[in-house]
């Protein structure tokens, strides 16, 4: 197992497979939209001889703030730790230390990301979002 930044051609068509068609965050996103996204992005991919067995990206300025974003972990390698041996290498990533906010959204994993020092947010009442609910589609 080794953990890789940049993804192979086969690699990302499997992590846009997930992404655009499994994933309830961004189900729909083009290839186009999602290799901008990628190239972007500082990228951790768990990858096992040339499959992709997880991953994920961080939108960060590398001073103040990140973002983690698109964490995944393919279904036939799921439930082995690959998950916590991920978000590890995120959160120790030497461009990623000494940043005063470190955010994420996610449904269904907040007892993963408590285990690395992610917590509710503090002042909910300070954030906002600009959300277009109708995802990746041309329509409003």
């Amino acid at each position: 197992m080794q953990l890789v930044n940049r993804l192979t051609k086969s690699q990302f068509n499997d992590a846009y497979q997930f992404l655009s068609k499994r994933s309830y965050w961004s189900k729909g996103i083009s290839q186009e939209k999602l290799h901008i996204a990628f190239e972007n992005s500082l990228c951790f991919a768990l990858v096992q001889n040339t499959q992709l067995i997880a991953f994920a990206r961080v939108v960060t300025d590398y001073a103040t703030f990140a973002n983690l974003l698109d964490v995944f972990v393919l279904e036939p390698y799921r439930g082995v730790g690959h998950g916590k041996q991920l978000i590890d290498a995120v959160v120790t990533h030497p461009q990623l230390q000494g940043l005063r906010r470190f955010t994420l959204a996610t449904h269904d994993a907040h007892t993963l990301y408590r285990q690395f020092g992610f917590n509710d947010v503090e002042a909910p009442q300070f954030l906002m979002e600009r959300y277009i609910r109708s995802g990746y589609s041309s329509q409003p």
